[in-house]
């Protein structure tokens, strides 16, 4: 097993039980792994957290935007309703949730999660601004805060009540009116 397999199992710790369930015992026991196997790849569990840090960056923020925009030639309203599919395909609301409660108690994780809002957000606000909306800033706020409350509600929305709320807002886009 590699690396990736350990950053795989470390996210899906997290977002199962939390920052504090990820612990080097914990993850050799669902690994099935000695210790001495997780050294050989991290060093330590600091040196494995700002890894997994990075790894969550890297899998929930910028794979997620490459994947939208490999897309090829489409319009930024065809961007954000594919965006729109897969932030909804119940992947990341858990995660997310754990992150932001990680990034509470950890300057570390602090600083990764207000590195991916902001890009998050500027990739918001491109599509946005790309689709004409006078107020792009405001407007990608504003679906990012859509996001991150259907995570945090009890119970989470998911899939199809996420979709309604989208087709709620989205419309928002074509009205091209942005109220002060």
């Amino acid at each position: 097993m590699g690396s990736e397999d350990w950053l795989d199992e470390g996210l899906a710790l997290l977002a199962e039980q939390g920052a504090p369930a990820v612990t080097l015992d914990r993850m050799c026991e669902r690994m099935g792994m000695s210790k001495g196997a997780f050294y050989h790849h991290f060093g330590s569990m600091p040196k494995f957290r700002t890894r997994l840090l990075a790894h969550y960056e890297e899998r929930h923020t910028a794979a997620i935007i490459e994947r939208v925009e490999s897309a090829g030639d489409i319009s930024p309203r065809a961007k954000l309703g594919r965006l729109a599919a897969v932030a909804v395909d119940g992947t990341g609301a858990d995660l997310g949730v754990a992150m932001r409660a990680w990034a509470k108690q950890d300057p570390e994780a602090a600083a990764m999660q207000e590195r991916v809002d902001a890009a998050r957000i500027a990739y918001l606000r491109e599509l946005c601004a790309g689709i004409g909306y006078p107020a792009p800033e405001r407007m990608a706020t504003l679906i990012y805060l859509v996001v991150i409350g259907g995570a945090h509600v009890m119970p989470p929305l998911q899939g199809e009540e996420m979709r309604d709320l989208y087709q709620l807002l989205f419309p928002l886009l074509d009205g091209r009116e942005a109220t002060s």
